[in-house]
């Protein structure tokens, strides 16, 4: 508990300021804007109950995006890193444009997304596949080749084939490493599921808050980005937990190294 008592004080400070602040209109004052462009946070927590069921339905196309999206990302990330591992040409090759791919702004090609392949899903699976792919694939290479070199020599000498160094010895050390990037990867997941929804969707959260801002309706904007936060936030939790129960020894190294 003591973990979390810093910083539920400081976002309980924050939302306390940001009430005062906004009921007084010291932020609308402040910035020349009306009122109303400024809610409250009660404002907001009354939107994400009046609109819940809205809020809800498009909370869950955003989530099943978010969820296919990451687990293209997952799957392709691990196999790439691993190939890369192995195949010492093909990792001096590829890795330089693995590295470039990340210069290209998503937010400009997802309309390009939407021309290729439509409004249904697949664009907005590509998209958050795009922005997930390099921090998982950079982490579980980075943790292959963390391995003690001795290692992979005993795995020789006690006759193992290249697949089982990699079995056994290999991935279980970068198994810490990809569920970093995994984690790292959630945290950005729900940004490209937005630019997906507003290059081209008729749902979602992205969706629901383009439509929200052009009507002027910021309080339930906030509750929408609220919702995308929470839904951020639940599935980091998700893979922490995993990290805990399947990769303990990784937590226990950095402890030890701290």
């Amino acid at each position: 508990m003591r973990r979390w008592l810093a910083p539920a004080a400081i976002v309980v400070l924050a939302l306390g300021a940001w009430e005062l602040a906004a009921r007084w209109h010291v932020i609308a004052d402040a910035l020349s804007l009306k009122p109303y462009l400024v809610p409250a946070p009660s404002d907001v927590a009354s939107a994400l109950w009046t609109d819940r069921s809205l809020l809800a339905t498009n909370a869950w196309v955003t989530l099943r995006e978010v969820l296919g999206g990451l687990a293209i990302a997952i799957v392709a990330g691990f196999v790439l890193a691993v190939v890369l591992h192995i195949s010492t040409t093909t990792r001096r090759a590829v890795y330089p444009l693995l590295v470039a791919s990340q210069t290209i702004p998503i937010i400009a090609i997802a309309p390009i997304l939407v021309v290729w392949f439509g409004y249904g899903i697949g664009p907005k699976l590509a998209i958050i596949a795009l922005i997930c792919f390099f921090p998982v694939t950079v982490n579980t290479l980075d943790g292959l080749r963390s391995v003690d070199p001795e290692l992979p020599k005993l795995m020789r000498t006690l006759d193992a084939s290249r697949l089982q160094t990699l079995a056994r010895v290999e991935v279980p050390a970068a198994l810490p490493y990809f569920l970093s990037g995994a984690k790292i990867a959630v945290a950005v997941a729900v940004i490209g599921a937005v630019f997906g929804e507003w290059a081209g969707s008729s749902s979602g959260l992205g969706y629901l808050i383009l439509n929200l801002q052009n009507q002027i309706q910021t309080a339930p904007v906030f509750a929408a980005i609220a919702v995308l936060s929470a839904m951020a936030i639940a599935l980091f939790g998700l893979l922490a937990l995993a990290e805990r129960r399947l990769a303990w020894w990784g937590r226990r190294e950095r402890r030890t190294v701290a």
